[in-house]
């Protein structure tokens, strides 16, 4: 049997690096990624479905046979004009949509890339309680193996331009030294650290709910390039 990764997002800049590294990853026979449009790219074990994302059945075809299904979907304020409900479609449906047909699937592992801080009881960040909220539905979908990497500033090059994010990247070598014990939560990190921390998660074999935070990804990317 194919042993088969699903790959949600892989346009942005923890997908783009997931699928970079899963395609040097010789554990799996099929890179199936799933979008909205093409990634461009042409490989071996490459096959891409351009999909409406909010289309189930199309949804549920894409992950069917799948052993693990990574999710690096996301938006911004800026790009959705301010609709907060346009917002929790992307960053909440599309997470929660897969991780319930990935449990009906019979899915083993399930990834989802989230941010520092998520909390669902946050009542004065949007984007913090959302991201808490879409954590907690995620986890009681059932996936054997759940894993939630939360990063907080990523560093490294997107196709998008964000300027914002390009000072803050720029200012964070020297800020991150200065973040310590619990503040170390906070630090830049870049995007192929966090990606290869997720591939390095979901092959361990213990089932329940597991989330990485700065330091985690840190250990989980050295422990993988050795």
């Amino acid at each position: 049997m194919q042993k088969i990764a699903v790959l949600l997002g892989a346009t942005g800049m923890v997908g783009g690096a997931l699928l970079k590294l899963l395609l040097d990853d010789t554990d799996y026979d099929l890179i199936r990624v799933v979008g909205r449009r093409s990634t461009g790219l042409t490989h071996s074990r490459l096959e891409e479905h351009v999909i409406d994302m909010s289309d189930m059945g199309a949804l549920q075809q894409a992950i069917k046979g799948a052993r693990v299904v990574f999710v690096a979907i996301g938006t911004t304020m800026r790009r959705v004009r301010g609709d907060r409900d346009l917002y929790r479609t992307i960053d909440f449906d599309i997470p929660v949509n897969a991780a319930k047909l990935a449990a009906t699937e019979g899915v083993a592992s399930y990834a989802l890339v989230s941010a520092v801080g998520a909390d669902p009881d946050n009542a004065y960040n949007f984007y913090i309680k959302l991201k808490g909220v879409t954590e907690e539905t995620v986890a009681e979908q059932g996936v054997p193996r759940t894993i939630i990497v939360r990063p907080s500033l990523l560093m490294g090059q997107r196709k998008e331009r964000r300027p914002a994010e390009r000072v803050a990247q720029w200012l964070m070598p020297a800020i991150n030294p200065l973040l310590r014990g619990k503040l170390s939560r906070y630090r830049g990190i870049d995007a192929s650290d966090v990606a290869r921390a997720m591939i390095r998660a979901v092959k361990a074999p213990a089932p329940g709910l597991f989330i990485y935070e700065y330091d985690d990804m840190i250990r989980l990317s050295r422990s993988a390039d050795q």
